[in-house]
């Protein structure tokens, strides 16, 4: 009697990509039939919902478990796995579906390339990956990519609002807030030392990308360990809207009003609570403390 192939678990965000995403589902139903791939699908149907289904499933009857969607989504599934103890933890693919699929490009997959993804995942070959936790001081969570604070939080919030225009509402929300820019007051402690600055953006970041293109983080290696640090000090307008452009490349770092840093924790305080944006999703609030939990998972790469 022949053993039955290994199963995988796609957990499907129909609402990934403004509603797009809904029209891949029966192409990648179709995909992995025709390799010969047993799956079951979960549809969410609320924030949060990818989470629950995750962390609530019993992963030993599946080989890996794929998160379909965008960022939000992938932050969910992750924080689902992380749930289960680590021995109980199978292996993550990504298949992008959704707006930003920043994480995706660590796998050299643009926010459409639903099929690469799939053939990734069908190769079985897995890689393993360091993890991020923030313990706020009501709450605590895991993150894959990376959290921003200050200016990042301001333009995430208005890329919400104008999210249907697809890729470009990143771009077009970061120069409306510039118009807008501020500096903060914040106390930070990098591996124990501790720091008074005057911020307009920070960013820890465990892989490169963020909204979709932007090459924030050059340097940072999902497996090595650590996390990116990312300061904007105070910069002008126009300084600012020159530097703008650079972070497609990468070549931001080079400004002298950007400090760059490699560190195993970090922690952020501000006089007042102020919120934090992990993968696109808004959760969580300073004071925080993040820190690197080294190759908590296995990555279909």
């Amino acid at each position: 009697m022949s053993k039955k192939p290994p199963k995988l678990l796609l957990i499907f965000n129909p609402n990934a990509g403004s509603g797009r995403a809904q029209k891949t589902l029966p192409l990648i139903k179709d995909h992995l039939t025709k390799n010969q791939q047993d799956f079951d699908v979960l549809m969410t149907d609320y924030a949060g919902h990818a989470q629950a289904l995750v962390s609530d499933t019993a992963l030993h009857q599946y080989q890996a478990v794929i998160a379909c969607g965008g960022d939000g989504t992938l932050f969910e599934v992750v924080n689902g796995l992380m749930a289960h103890d680590a021995e109980q933890r199978i292996p993550l693919g990504v298949v992008p579906v959704g707006t930003g699929n920043a994480f995706s490009r660590e796998l050299g997959l643009q926010p459409s390339d639903w099929q690469k993804g799939l053939d990734i995942v069908l190769k079985q070959q897995t890689t393993a990956i360091d993890v991020a936790h923030a313990q706020c001081k009501d709450n605590a969570f895991y993150f894959i990519n990376i959290i921003g604070w200050g200016f990042a939080v301001d333009c995430g919030q208005t890329t919400m609002k104008v999210k249907k225009l697809g890729k470009i509402s990143y771009t077009l929300a970061t120069l409306w807030q510039t118009i807008k820019l501020k500096k903060h007051p914040i106390t930070v402690t990098l591996d124990g030392e501790k720091r008074e600055e005057e911020l307009v953006m920070l960013e820890v970041a465990n892989s490169r990308y963020t909204g979709t293109s932007f090459l924030i983080a050059p340097d940072a290696q999902i497996d090595d360990g650590l996390l990116d640090v990312i300061m904007l000090k105070k910069i002008s307008r126009p300084k600012i809207l020159s530097l703008f452009p650079t972070i497609y490349s990468g070549q931001h770092v080079h400004y002298k009003e950007v400090e760059t840093r490699q560190v195993k924790s970090i922690t952020i305080e501000t006089h007042q609570a102020m919120p934090l944006m992990p993968d696109g999703e808004f959760i969580g609030e300073t004071p925080v403390t993040i820190s690197c939990v080294p190759k908590a998972l296995q990555l279909l790469q």
